[in-house]
């Protein structure tokens, strides 16, 4: 990936510098004074694209770049040259801050005259395969639970906790002894449902649920007060 960068950049430089030699790696006295120096001088991140396919993963590369020839003269110009042909392509962003001493000094060179270019360099990833289905899924529609409680006499029961475990969902009885599951699926297939109060507890299988009217009646056998 970053070798193909390379050869891109050295294609770039032929065009715009003609013969000049043009070398990759860490600059050196013969190098910078001797034709086009690319230096790969870091590694970061780069934008994420957008866009309807997979995001490719990407990094941006920096190169610094120097020029040099058999005179000062001859080797601004090519600089120069250099960095106007970068920026009219829409692709390399240019640094044109100047490079930290510190950065010479580890290079082993004196201080000169360079720029900062970088590219973004992306791999795509593979597309997930999607599997089509010939046959639309049937999926059961979400529907309201209701019913009351009642005991002796048929008198509702307040307060009862109602519960379908397989579903952790859980609810009480209003005043009216009236219960209500907003969204849960067909009664055939929600488990059983629980009924606790006053120390009673009914458990209702789902064949009953289903066989029953709804909304549901359920006579929990309570103890008289």
């Amino acid at each position: 990936m970053i070798d193909e960068v390379d050869q891109r950049l050295k294609s770039w430089v032929r065009r715009i510098a003609g013969d000049a030699p043009v070398y990759l790696g860490v600059p050196d006295r013969e190098t910078v004074e001797h034709g086009v120096c690319l230096y790969l001088l870091e590694l970061g991140p780069a934008p994420l694209s957008r866009g309807g396919r997979r995001t490719p993963l990407q990094i941006s590369v920096c190169y610094l770049v120097t020029a040099g020839a058999d005179s000062p003269e001859r080797a601004h110009r090519l600089l120069g040259e250099l960095v106007f042909a970068a920026l009219e392509e829409a692709e390399f962003e240019v640094d044109l801050t100047p490079v930290p001493a510190a950065t010479w000094a580890g290079l082993r060179v004196a201080p000169r005259p360079g720029f900062r270019l970088r590219l973004a360099v992306r791999r795509d990833r593979p597309q997930p395969v999607v599997h089509h289905v010939r046959f639309p899924s049937v999926v059961p529609l979400a529907e309201a639970l209701l019913g009351c409680v009642v005991g002796l006499g048929g008198k509702p029961v307040a307060g009862a906790l109602v519960e379908l475990p397989a579903l952790s969902l859980a609810t009480r009885t209003d005043d009216q002894g009236c219960f209500r599951f907003p969204r849960v699926p067909p009664v055939a297939s929600v488990g059983r449902l629980e009924v606790r109060a006053r120390g009673e507890l009914l458990a209702l299988g789902p064949e009953v649920l289903a066989a029953g009217p709804q909304p549901l009646l359920i006579r929990l056998p309570l103890k008289e007060d």
